[in-house]
């Protein structure tokens, strides 16, 4: 049985909302803020408030009203995944160790892949499994070193909540591709934000933490969030959140030119073999011929 060709538009999407995500780190580390909540609340908002003047600009207030009525439960579902991935991503780095994190966002293929198995029946070709056997052993390679850190039980759940949800939203919003997911991942960060408010110890941030935090609100969450919904929709699930992937492996090459910080020999051959992973097997992808849809 064959398999389908790759959607390259929807390929281009979810690597270039990986992309986007991929800077987060880079970011993260200009900001004073020490109150995991306070950055929680802040780039909620300005996710947000990008994401809704996008809509409005997309669809004007009567047509983006219709479009959160429109996504029902499926995009309340996607929502809450989001919110979940956001906040728990954010505050597990105040327990645990940013190598664990990432190892454990590698497992978001297999999730997904699984997911669409057992609940949708499917079908993941074998290469894919194979991409997916060789992205988790390039992180695995990436982390090693640090893998030794104090860590607790909390911030390890957390990082895995992390790719519990992300992989949950991957396999819905694949499923109801025909429900415009933008205002589901806006009700999300407004989740996000709500939620956070309940924990700040401090609103007040100073001007240059305001204008990071925006940065990491509007452009790293939203515009990622924007990216991803639109992809993801045109692609299986296992493969994208396998492109997905090129996040965690993209966040130390920005680090290492931004702030000077060379990338351990571990971080850079796990990078190497998960990105020739990708890039192999979305050639092979793109070498594969259309086929025809049974007919029911």
């Amino acid at each position: 049985m064959e398999s389908k060709p790759l959607d390259v538009r929807g390929a281009w999407l979810v690597l270039g909302s990986a992309t986007v995500w991929s800077f987060g780190g880079a970011i993260a580390r200009f900001l004073s803020v020490t109150d995991s909540w306070t950055t929680v609340f802040w780039r909620s908002v300005f996710a947000s408030s990008f994401l809704l003047a996008f809509m409005l600009r997309q669809h004007g207030r009567l047509g983006t009203w219709r479009l959160f009525q429109a996504m029902g439960l499926a995009g309340v579902g996607v929502a809450l995944c989001f919110a979940t991935a956001s906040t728990s991503f954010v505050v597990a780095l105040a327990y645990t160790t940013v190598a664990n994190v990432l190892l454990l966002q590698a497992g978001v293929p297999l999730m997904a892949a699984l997911m669409g198995v057992v609940l949708f029946r499917e079908r993941v070709p074998r290469a894919t499994w194979i991409a997916i056997a060789a992205v988790i052993s390039g992180v695995a390679v990436m982390v090693s070193e640090s893998l030794g850190g104090n860590v607790s039980p909390v911030g390890d759940g957390l990082a895995l909540l992390v790719a519990l949800a992300f992989a949950t939203a991957t396999v819905i919003t694949r499923r109801h591709a025909h429900v415009a997911m933008m205002p589901a991942v806006c009700l999300g960060t407004l989740i996000a934000a709500c939620v956070s408010s309940t924990q700040v110890s401090q609103f007040a941030v100073g001007p240059m933490d305001a204008a990071l935090l925006f940065a990491f609100g509007a452009l790293n969450l939203g515009l990622g969030l924007a990216l991803f919904v639109t992809g993801v929709r045109l692609l299986p699930s296992a493969i994208a959140a396998l492109i997905g992937i090129a996040e965690p492996v993209l966040g130390p090459v920005w680090v290492w030119l931004i702030h000077r910080e060379v990338p351990s020999p571990s971080t850079l051959l796990g990078g190497a073999i998960v990105f020739f992973a990708l890039l192999a097997h979305i050639v092979w992808q793109l070498r594969q011929p259309a086929v025809e849809e049974p007919q029911a």
